[in-house]
């Protein structure tokens, strides 16, 4: 009873860091172990069934922050997207936090108007506390950076647009 607690406890936990972070969905396996949890809109309420050790613990899904104003963004994106058909996107391969220098005392791998090649590393994302780095896979000019340092990154969140050479 004292491990399920526990489990409980780690899940409630994963669940205000997805809220604190505006994360949609988190899955996390260790060893045999699997964890799925994903938010959706006040649409569709769900349930997301988590096996720990071999009990079965629902977690509610939490709405997903800023829903409302989606639909706005949705709105102004096809007159913006006309507008940067000539770039590329660089996207975040993983889920976890970005970071735009290699330690806080360093200078920004790349800031806009830098220049990168296929093998420049653009930024880090931390995940599981591992560092991968991150390159920009083009040739160009970094004309927009879309994220802070340290702020929380999805799967393909676009990161940085470059203008290609």
């Amino acid at each position: 009873m004292a491990q399920e607690d526990k489990d409980l406890e780690k899940i409630k936990e994963l669940i205000d860091i997805m809220k604190e972070n505006d994360l949609i969905e988190v899955e996390l396996k260790h060893g045999d172990d699997k964890i799925l949890l994903k938010r959706s809109g006040p649409q569709q309420p769900g349930v997301t069934s988590v096996p720990l050790a071999g009990a079965g613990i629902p977690v509610a899904s939490a709405p997903a922050a800023g829903d409302v104003s989606q639909g706005h963004q949705a709105e102004a994106a096809p007159s913006a997207a006309k507008q940067q058909d000539d770039l590329v996107d660089i996207k975040s391969p993983i889920v976890g936090t970005f970071y735009a220098q290699p330690n806080p005392d360093s200078e920004p791998y790349v800031e806009a108007g830098s220049h990168v090649e296929p093998n420049t590393v653009v930024c880090t994302v931390e995940a599981m506390k591992v560092m991968n780095e991150i390159k920009a896979e083009s040739n160009g000019t970094i004309v927009e950076i879309l994220v802070k340092n340290g702020q929380a990154v999805e799967y393909g969140q676009v990161l940085f647009r470059v203008k290609p050479d």
